[in-house]
C-alpha cells in the first residue's frame, strides 16, 4: 500500500509535475556535458547531489547508509530515498558523514524514522523513480513518488538550499534528523532548538567533527515538534514530542508542520559551519540572504563553468566529451574548503583559528590523490595549490608533527608510506611556494628520520621506520604492509632529496638518496617480484601452492607464506589493497634501476606484457579492489595506475600508447562509467591527463610521460601567472584505430622523447601528436636505451 491515498486532483498533479524538470541553462556550457550520475552504480562511491567547486556543502539524497558500498549514501540500484544531508565524501572507501538530513514528507501519521529499503512504508523514505529525477553541476531535483513532492537542490559554498513543491493537503511536513549518518552513528549528544516560527538550529555530533547548522524556512510553521528515536515514553508509547522546542541526544531530530496549496514551494536554506552555530548563521546571512532559488542554482553552475573552462575540448564526440568534462569535475569535487566566510576553522590542536588568506582544506587522502589528483591541480586549478600546502603548514604547527591520509582535520597516519611528502615537492618543485619551505622541508625530514617526540605517541609516525633506516626494509613479521611501506617510503624519501637539493642542502639530499634505494633490498632476482622480507633477512618461504596460514609475532599477525598473487586482509597482508605482481612496479622515482634489476630491458618488459595479458585472477580471499582489470593491470586501484607508462621507460613508448588506450575504453558514460572506487577525483585525474595525452609518473619530477591522447583537440586555458599561454593540444588523425603516435612537435620542432615538462607545458603554444594506427617502433626512443 502507499502511504497516503490519491486524490483526483493529486493525480492531476502527478501527471503534470512528475516529468523530468526541462533544462533552462543555455546547452554549450562545458558543465552541460557533466553527468553527475556518473560513478554512482557499483562502488564508484560517488553521489549525484549539488555543490559548488571547493564547496563545503555536499548537499545530496542518500537511500542508504550502512556498509562500504554506501560510502557516498546513494547507490543507482536503489528505488527509495531516506532524504537530503549536507555531508558527503566523493568516491572514499570509509563510510561516512551524511550530515543534516531533511526530508519533506505528506501523511497523516508522522513518522520519524525512515523504515528499511525493503518496505519504504514502514518509515519516511521514499520511492521513486530515475525518469523523474535529473543532476547537473549545482543542482539536484527528484519527485518523491510516495508524497508527490518534488524536491531540488542546490548550493553556494557553505550552504544548502533545498524548494519542496507540494501538493494540496493539510498534512506537510519537513523533517531534520540528527540521528541519520552514512556509516556509525558517533557517541555523544547532537542537540537542536526551535527558535521562531521559521529558524531552527543546532550541531550534530558527526565522525571526527561537529557540525554546526542553522536552517531557516520560507514559511512559517503551522505546528512543529521534536523527536527521540532512542527513547519511548511509558506513557504514549512513541519518541514524538509536539511543541516542544529543544531535543538533545544521539538519535534526534524536529519536524515541522505545513498545509499547503497545490503546487505550493516552501524553501529552506541551511548554512553549516564546524566552529560555531554563529559561524552558521553568518555564513547563510552573507552567501543565501534572499529567497531567490533560481538565482543560487544559475550561480552554482556558473561557478562550475569558471572551472570547467580551464580546459576546452574543441574536437570531440558528445560521449568523449561527457566522460571527460565529469571526470575533470569530479577530479574538482573532491577537493573542499572547511573555513567559515569570516576565516576560521577547527585547528588539529583542538582549537579555532583565523586563516589569514585564502582557503583551508582540511581532509588529504593522500596516498590515493598524490599520483593525479594533485599533479592535476598544478594545471587546472594553479590558484589553490598554495592553499593546499599552507594547509598542510597549518596541521603540522597545530598538531607538532607532520600528518599522512587523514579528513576533517584531525590527524590520522592511515595507509602505507607518508604521501604529503610528495604532495607538498611536487607543489614545490612545480613553483609554488608561497608557504613556509624551510619549515615544511624540516618537518617532513625530520619526520622521515625519527620518531615524534613525546607527548605525541610513537604510532604518529612512519609505520616501522626504525627498522626501515636499520635494516633498509620494514620486516614482514613486525609491521603490516610491510613490502608496500618499504617501496613507498623509499619514493617519499627520494621526493625528500629533490626539495633538498634545490634548498642547497647537500648532506641530507645524500642521505635521502641512499634511502630512495631502499626497495632494492626487497626485490628478490629469483622471482623478479618484490617480495617480504623477515626481520633476520630471510626471505618469507614461498607457499609453493599451499594455502597462506597466519603466522604471530607477539601482537602482530602476517601470511606465513609468500604468494604472488595474494591480496589478502587486513591486519596480515604484506601489500596494501594489491599484490606481488601489482607492486613490482612501484619504484616511479627510480625506473631505470628497476629495469637494472630486472637484469635490463628485456625480462623488464617480458614480465611488463606478461603483467597485461594473464589472468586478473588472484589467490583468495579475493579483493574488492580488484576491478578495471587487464590481466593483472588494475585500473580500480591506484598502484597500477602508472604502470602503462612504462613502457616509456624501456624503449617501446608504442605499447603505452596501445595500452593507454586499453584503460581508457574502461571509462564510460551511464551510472557504472567509473571502473573503480573514485577515491577522491584519483580515478578522474588519471583520465583528464592520460585523454590529453601524458601522466605524472613520478610527481616530485616535473615530467609528464606521453601516452595516447584521445581527443582531436584539448585547449589547456592561459590562467596567468601559472599558465602563461594557452596550450593546445592536437592529435590529427586520431581515432579508435588510430592511437599510435608517428610524431610530436612541440612549437613546430620535433619531440624524440617520451615526456614533456610542466614548464613546457605551462609556457603555452601548440603540441601536435601526429597519430597512426600502425604503431612507431622508433618513435620517442631517444635517449632511452635497451
Amino acid at each position: 500500500m502507499m502511504k497516503y491515498i490519491l486524490s483526483f486532483a493529486f493525480l492531476a498533479f502527478l501527471t503534470t509535475s512528475c516529468q523530468k524538470p526541462t533544462k533552462t541553462i543555455a546547452e554549450g556550457d562545458p558543465a552541460s556535458h557533466v553527468d553527475p550520475f556518473i560513478g554512482t552504480d557499483f562502488f564508484g562511491h560517488l553521489y549525484p547531489g549539488a555543490t559548488v567547486p571547493f564547496g563545503m556543502v555536499q548537499l545530496s539524497p542518500d537511500t542508504y547508509t550502512k556498509g562500504w558500498t554506501y560510502a557516498a549514501g546513494y547507490q543507482w540500484a536503489d528505488h527509495s530515498i531516506m532524504g537530503f544531508s549536507h555531508t558527503h565524501y566523493s568516491g572514499v572507501g570509509m563510510v561516512a558523514a551524511g550530515d543534516i538530513l531533511m526530508m519533506p514528507t505528506v501523511n497523516q501519521r508522522l513518522q520519524v524514522l525512515p523504515g528499511p529499503r525493503e518496505d519504504p512504508d514502514a518509515g519516511y523514505r521514499s520511492r521513486f523513480s530515475h525518469d523523474h529525477e535529473m543532476a547537473s553541476p549545482g543542482y539536484y531535483s527528484v519527485m518523491l513518488d510516495d508524497y508527490g513532492v518534488r524536491a531540488e537542490l542546490t548550493t553556494t559554498r557553505h550552504c544548502g538550499m533545498h524548494r519542496y513543491t507540494f501538493p494540496i493537503t493539510k498534512d506537510a511536513h519537513i523533517l531534520i534528523d540528527l540521528g541519520h549518518s552514512i556509516g556509525r552513528l558517533p557517541e555523544g549528544k547532537s542537540h537542536l532548538e526551535v527558535v521562531d516560527d521559521h529558524t531552527i538550529r543546532g550541531y550534530k555530533i558527526s565522525q571526527e567533527a561537529t557540525v554546526y547548522f542553522v536552517a531557516q524556512f520560507s514559511k512559517p510553521f503551522r505546528a512543529y515538534g521534536t523527536w527521540d528515536a532512542g527513547y519511548v515514553t511509558p506513557e504514549s508509547g512513541a519518541s514524538v514530542f509536539p511543541w516542544k522546542s529543544a531535543e538533545s541526544g544521539a538519535r534526534i531530530g524536529a519536524f515541522v508542520n505545513y498545509s499547503t496549496r497545490e503546487d505550493e514551494a516552501v524553501l529552506v536554506k541551511v548554512g553549516i559551519s564546524y566552529v560555531d552555530l554563529e559561524g552558521a548563521r553568518r555564513n547563510l546571512e552573507k552567501e543565501i540572504p534572499g529567497w531567490d532559488f533560481d538565482a543560487v542554482r544559475r550561480a552554482a553552475h556558473e561557478a562550475w563553468n569558471r572551472e570547467l573552462r580551464k580546459i576546452d575540448v574543441a574536437q570531440a564526440s558528445q560521449k568523449q566529451k561527457t566522460i571527460f568534462y565529469t571526470a575533470l569535475y569530479h577530479a574538482i569535487l573532491a577537493q573542499r574548503i572547511f573555513q567559515d566566510t569570516d576565516g576560521r576553522y577547527p585547528g588539529m590542536d583542538g582549537k579555532v583559528h583565523r586563516l589569514k588568506k585564502g582557503d583551508f582544506y582540511p581532509s588529504f587522502f593522500c596516498w590515493d590523490t598524490y599520483r593525479s589528483e594533485h599533479p592535476l591541480m598544478t594545471l587546472v586549478e594553479p590558484e589553490h595549490v598554495n592553499d593546499m600546502i599552507r594547509s598542510i603548514e597549518l596541521k603540522t604547527r597545530h598538531y607538532g608533527w607532520l600528518p599522512a591520509q587523514h579528513h576533517r582535520n584531525r590527524f590520522g597516519q592511515g595507509m602505507a608510506g607518508d604521501h604529503l611528502v610528495p604532495i607538498i615537492i611536487d607543489a614545490y618543485m612545480k613553483g609554488f611556494r608561497d608557504w613556509d619551505t624551510t619549515f615544511l622541508f624540516e618537518a617532513m625530514y625530520r619526520k622521515a628520520t625519527q620518531l615524534p617526540p613525546p607527548p605525541l605517541p610513537p604510532e604518529d609516525g612512519r609505520s616501522g621506520l626504525e627498522d626501515y633506516l636499520r635494516l633498509g626494509y620494514v620486516p614482514v613479521d613486525r609491521r603490516p604492509e610491510s613490502v608496500s611501506n618499504t617501496l613507498e617510503l623509499s619514493y617519499d624519501d627520494w621526493c625528500i632529496a629533490q626539495m633538498a637539493r634545490e634548498l642547497g642542502k647537500k648532506e641530507v639530499y645524500t642521505e635521502m638518496m641512499e634511502h630512495a634505494k631502499n626497495y632494492r633490498d626487497l626485490f628478490d632476482t629469483a622471482t623478479l617480484f618484490m617480495r617480504p622480507r623477515l626481520a633476520d633477512g630471510a626471505w618469507l618461504p614461498a607457499c609453493d601452492g599451499r594455502p597462506a596460514g597466519i603466522a604471530r609475532n607477539g601482537d602482530h599477525t602476517y601470511y606465513d607464506c609468500f604468494d604472488p598473487l595474494l591480496v589478502g586482509r587486513r591486519p596480515n597482508r604484506y601489500f596494501t589493497e594489491s599484490n606481488a605482481w601489482q607492486y613490482v612496479w612501484s619504484v616511479q622515482h627510480d625506473v631505470p634501476g628497476l629495469i637494472a634489476l630486472f637484469g635490463g630491458p628485456e625480462p623488464f618488459l617480458k614480465k611488463l606484457d606478461t603483467f597485461f595479458t594473464m589472468s586478473p585472477e588472484i589467490t583468495g580471499p579475493k579483493y574488492v579492489g580488484v576491478v578495471g582489470t587487464i590481466g593483472q593491470y588494475v585500473q580500480g586501484n591506484q598502484p597500477s595506475h602508472h604502470v602503462v607508462y612504462l613502457y616509456d621507460f624501456a624503449g617501446e613508448p608504442w605499447k603505452t600508447q596501445e595500452m593507454v588506450r586499453k584503460v581508457l575504453s574502461l571509462y564510460s558514460t551511464g551510472p557504472g562509467g567509473i571502473c573503480g572506487n573514485e577515491d577522491m577525483g584519483s580515478l578522474s585525474s588519471w583520465y583528464v591527463l592520460s585523454a590529453m595525452g601524458f601522466y605524472p609518473v613520478t610527481p616530485g619530477s616535473d615530467r609528464y610521460m606521453i601516452g595516447s591522447p584521445l581527443l582531436g583537440k584539448v585547449v589547456l586555458k592561459k590562467n596567468p601567472p601559472y599558465q602563461k599561454e594557452d596550450l593546445v593540444i592536437r592529435a590529427e588523425n586520431v581515432s579508435a584505430e588510430n592511437k599510435y603516435i608517428r610524431s610530436v612537435t612541440l612549437n613546430g620542432e620535433k619531440i624524440d622523447r617520451s615526456w614533456v615538462t610542466q614548464q613546457e607545458i605551462t609556457a603555452g603554444g601548440e603540441l601536435v601528436f601526429k597519430m597512426s594506427s600502425v604503431p612507431d617502433s622508433t618513435w620517442g626512443t631517444g635517449g632511452v636505451k635497451k
